[in-house]
């Protein structure tokens, strides 16, 4: 099943694992045989792996279910920036959501990023305290920024307009917020893991959930080797596993690549571009007192490129020669989700059912809105045992709501392209002599990844290593033969 052939660089491709992961970790055994707790959750991600610490630290049992290792998701192939200002994340969002909405997604996040600043702090996690910026080179990423000012003001963020940074080429102009957060990903995780287990919880890794059924009171969460009943599951899993109703259609899944450097240049703040081609900049304090330069983007819909090795191979010619001197450590790429609305969804999977609740469409932003999901997902499961009232920025992460008429129309839109792309991919199926692969999600054709060496499905962007196992979901299964 493996592809065979491939003109990818091995230059910029490297071993593709990220600066994050490329460390020892400690494993964690798989699950072995039933058990029974108060809440499972499903993904061992920041949002997972937050979620079960809160729902620990109540006194209540939980266990975490990871199909991977801990972090091998987006939590584990990201930038680590914990920012309120997310490129142009505001004013898209506002195209979809009253201005009410986006106020209250920036005091979800800023809750969030309070709440893992007072973590890091108690438990030794360096931070660093960084001016974040959104640049632009461009006379559209000049005119996308200036949106993003004036939302970003709407929403009570003290943020300013810079004709000049330290950036060692010319920019139209910039968003600057101060006092900002960058951090090292799995130093966080780390801290995370080791208070969940001595708060009580449980963590299995190498325990992949294939479905959850509904019981009278609770659910069963059915792994490949065992099953876990719960009054309450939490599906942390970046895009939710389960088919039924239908999450999938109301999100894009989105890839990303972000590559580290030795630089004789590092920027002091952390960057990020409003152009049509998005290129993210930060330092990455390393032992011995230098930095590495961490450079991200040029980013595509999963599964849709015919060549993601040169998305790769774009960001690194780019860093190449606009930072002289540079040499090249590791790369890597992450997947996340964007939703119709451009806010996330955080709650319960049936309207006013608390049994199996959800967490996706961080869009790429997930430092801030994990710890804020897994505030609001914890006060969800403990209002009936322990009292207490959710935040009242929660509307803004709901997950059935008036806005979602809204966002119809860019529903339609992720639809249009997934019809589109299941008809060409009928077209593969039907083309004489050849045998085509397909998502066990919808039926997919899938597409060779030359830069990760796997089978991604352009449909909603499950992903299979090279032999047909799941990487990432809504699949569960292995990839067949159509």
């Amino acid at each position: 099943m493996a592809e065979t052939s491939s003109d990818t660089n091995a230059d910029t491709r490297a071993d593709h694992t990220s600066v994050w992961l490329d460390r020892p970790r400690a494993p964690h055994p798989p699950l072995q045989e039933d058990r029974a707790y108060d809440v499972a959750v499903v993904g061992g991600g920041l949002t997972g792996l937050l979620t079960g610490l809160l729902v620990a630290r109540s006194g209540l049992s939980v266990v975490v279910l990871e199909a991977r290792q801990v972090a091998d998701g987006a939590t584990g192939n990201t930038t680590a920036k914990v920012s309120l200002l997310q490129g142009t994340k505001l004013s898209r969002a506002l195209a979809s959501s009253p201005p009410s909405a986006v106020r209250s997604y920036v005091e979800a996040n800023r809750e969030g990023q309070a709440w893992l600043a007072r973590f890091c702090d108690d438990h030794g996690v360096a931070t660093q305290t960084r001016p974040a910026y959104t640049f632009a080179t461009t006379r559209l990423g000049e005119m996308r920024a200036q949106a993003e000012l004036s939302t970003a003001r709407l929403t009570g963020l003290d943020v300013s307009w810079e004709t000049e940074t330290e950036l060692p080429f010319p920019v139209r102009g910039a968003v600057r917020l101060a006092d900002q957060l960058q951090l090292h990903a799995m130093d966080l995780v780390d801290a995370i893991v080791s208070n969940l287990i001595s708060e009580g919880g449980d963590l299995y890794e190498r325990t992949r959930v294939v479905d959850v059924r509904r019981l009278d009171r609770g659910a069963e969460v059915v792994t490949e080797t065992a099953t876990v009943t719960a009054r309450h599951v939490v599906l942390a899993t970046n895009q939710p596993i389960l088919l039924r109703h239908g999450f999938f259609a109301r999100e894009k899944a989105n890839r990303s690549y972000a590559a580290a450097f030795t630089s004789p240049w590092t920027p002091h703040g952390m960057y990020l571009s409003s152009d049509p081609t998005t290129q993210s900049l930060r330092s990455l304090p390393v032992p011995g007192g230098d930095e590495l330069l961490l450079v991200g983007g040029y980013g595509h819909p999963t599964g849709r490129s015919r060549s993601p090795q040169r998305h790769l191979d774009r960001l690194v010619h780019w860093a190449r020669s606009t930072f002289s001197g540079s040499s090249l450590t590791h790369t890597w790429s992450a997947q996340d989700q964007a939703t119709a609305t451009g806010l996330p969804y955080v709650g319960p999977m049936l309207p006013r059912d608390r049994t199996v609740l959800l967490a996706t469409g961080f869009d790429k932003w997930g430092f801030t809105n994990a710890p804020a999901a897994a505030l609001l997902l914890a006060k969800t499961i403990l209002e009936r045992t322990v009292g207490g009232e959710k935040p009242r920025w929660g509307g803004a992460f709901a997950t059935w709501s008036p806005r979602e008429v809204a966002g119809a129309p860019r529903t339609a839109v992720f639809n249009a392209e997934v019809g589109a792309q299941m008809a060409a991919g009928v077209a593969k199926r039907v083309a004489p002599g050849r045998e085509a692969l397909v998502c066990s999600h919808l039926q997919g054709v899938v597409r060779w990844n030359d830069a990760e060496q796997s089978w991604d499905c352009p449909l909603h962007g499950s992903r299979f290593t090279a032999d047909g196992d799941v990487l990432d979901g809504p699949a569960i299964c292995g990839l067949r033969k159509a």
